[in-house]
Parts: structure tokens; C-alpha cells; sequence
């Protein structure tokens, strides 16, 4: 698939999505000032904007061919790779803390118990991808670095599984926080051109009054979680490299069941959004010249149509 027509079809995907679930006053509403509070704003309006006209700068920036996927085998992870996977022309890796076990991970169904969630967990056709070893709480700069040499995009798709009541903390920390910020450096020393990082919505729900709202204090009783990807995205954004942060509601690991919404930063203190939604917009943000050191917050309208599966 040639370079254009490859991220052409990413742009495409993700517009599709959003033209189904937004309305012409939710367009109308994405030219409002910033201080609004209306929760719906339209990719077309300013978060992702594209343009894809035949000579166009879109075609003719480089395209990212090498794309490394921390975090490969989480349930968001993995449909990231097997997407990437599918996309002609891509060489694809996936960071993994233990190549063996992933590789059966990977080909596998399972159900997983993650914190209070119980999750199903579907196998995954991983040809076409290269499992490299990758933990983000253990490896040094220097060796992730030497994982992502190479590679012209890095998507962040890591986050600790609560457990141990205990060691919660702990555990968000060295990954959500010092992980993410290690994996930051290493892209930044291997010369990486892009990073996106799929974090949450609330991250910076001290910073706009949301502290005491229930999405903000159940998410971040796990190991204060939020607090700590809100400051690996600081870390991200002061990088000097070109970001996007991806701020997904509530996952659900069913497919979705309403249509895509793209809003502003710090706008969604609720909402539900499909894991397939997430990697989707994950993707599109690599290729998307509008998506350029931006954080889009995503969840789903059960009210909205979804789009057919045949327009993904």
C-alpha cells in the first residue's frame, strides 16, 4: 500500500467514526472558545483536523514505516498491534517484559481479572510482528533505548493491573509515572518521532475542580493513579517531541456500542469508550499531522450510531 493511500486509510477510519457521531451542532459548537463546557467537539473543529487533498502537506510528510507498541500485551495494547499488523508496508514491534509468555499470551482467549473488572480477553494474530523484551519498570534508558532505535513512532499503551492493596502505589508509580517518563527518554535518546501515550480521562482533574467528582476519586483509589499519568504526560509535553495523549474514558473490552466523541482537554468527567475505539484514535494519531502535540479526551454516545463495521 503506498505511503499516502496507508495513512490515508488511518485519517479515513477515524473520520468516519466521527462523522457518525457528531452532529452539525456539535460542529458548530467545536468553533466556541476554549472556556466553553459543552462536552462534544468535533475531530473536523481543531483536535485532529486533516486534510488529504492530493498534494497536500499531509502526503507529503514523512510517514512513520517503523512503529514500536509498549505495553503490547494489555488489552488495549494488543489491539493496537494486531491493527498496526494489518496495514501494509509497517514494520511492527511489540515491547513486551517477556517475549516467551507473551507470544502465548498473545495466541490465546482468556478471561482476566484486572482490579474489580473482569475482562475477556480475545486472541490475537500477531504475524507480522516482532516481540522485542521491554519492561518499563525495570530496563534502564539506555536499554529501551536501544529497543526503539530504529523506529519513527512509539505508542505508549502500558499501565500497572491493580492487586495488592498494598503495593498499589508502588506499582503506579513505577509504571504509570517513572516507566512512562524512562520510556519518554529512551525515545527521546533513540531519536523517535513521535510518541503517543493513551493515559485517562481526570488525569488533571485536580486542576479543574474535579477532584471530588466519582469518576476522579474511585479511578485514583488505585494507587492514585491518575496523579501519577498526569505527571508523565507533564513530561511528555516539556519532551521537545511531537506527542499525542490519548485520554480514554472508562475501557470496556466489548466492541462499541455507541459512536465515537473527540473533546477538548480537561472537558470529560464521565463516559465509557470501547478498547478497539481507543487503539483506533492510538493509530490515527501517529499518521494525523492535526494530532500533533494535542490531548484529545475520547469516550462513547450510546445515543449516537455507530458506524458499520465494514467503514472501519
Amino acid at each position: 500500500m503506498p505511503r499516502a493511500q496507508r495513512r490515508a486509510h488511518w485519517i479515513a477510519r477515524l473520520l468516519v467514526l466521527a462523522l457518525a457521531s457528531f452532529t452539525l451542532q456539535s460542529l458548530l459548537f467545536s468553533l466556541l472558545p476554549s472556556t466553553s463546557k459543552d462536552r462534544r467537539s468535533a475531530v473536523l473543529g481543531g483536535l485532529l483536523s486533516v486534510t488529504v487533498a492530493v498534494g497536500s502537506p499531509l502526503e507529503a510528510e514523512a510517514v512513520a514505516k517503523t512503529i514500536v507498541v509498549a505495553g503490547a500485551t494489555g488489552q488495549t495494547g494488543r489491539r493496537i498491534i494486531e491493527r498496526l499488523a494489518a496495514t501494509a508496508d509497517l514494520t511492527v514491534i511489540g515491547g513486551v517484559r517477556n517475549i516467551e509468555k507473551a507470544q502465548k499470551e498473545l495466541g490465546q482467549s482468556s478471561i482476566q481479572l484486572r482490579g474489580a473488572m473482569v475482562d475477556s480477553v480475545q486472541a490475537v494474530d500477531t504475524k507480522g510482528v516482532s516481540l522485542k523484551s521491554l519492561d518499563v519498570a525495570k530496563d534502564s534508558v539506555e536499554k529501551i533505548s536501544s529497543t526503539l532505535k530504529g523506529s519513527d513512532a512509539l505508542i505508549i499503551a502500558t499501565g500497572f493491573v491493580p492487586g495488592n492493596p498494598f503495593a498499589m502505589n508502588a506499582e503506579a508509580h513505577a509504571v504509570d509515572n517513572v516507566g512512562s517518563k524512562n520510556l519518554v527518554d529512551a525515545a527521546k535518546k533513540a531519536g523517535v518521532g513521535k510518541v503517543v501515550l493513551v493515559s485517562s480521562i481526570l488525569t488533571n482533574g485536580r486542576g479543574w475542580g474535579q477532584e471530588n467528582s466519582p469518576g476522579f476519586q474511585i479511578t485514583n483509589a488505585f494507587g492514585g493513579v491518575l496523579d501519577e499519568k498526569l505527571e508523565a504526560e507533564k513530561y511528555l509535553r516539556a519532551s521537545g517531541l511531537d506527542y499525542t495523549i490519548v485520554r480514554p474514558g472508562g475501557l470496556k473490552s466489548t466492541p462499541p456500542s455507541g459512536g465515537l466523541v473527540v473533546s477538548k482537554e480537561d472537558s470529560l468527567n464521565s463516559g465509557e469508550v470501547s478498547r478497539d475505539l481507543v487503539a483506533d484514535v492510538s493509530i490515527a494519531a501517529v499518521f494525523d499531522s492535526g494530532a500533533s502535540k494535542r490531548v484529545v479526551e475520547i469516550i462513547e454516545d450510546d445515543n449516537a450510531k455507530a458506524p458499520p463495521k465494514e467503514q472501519w
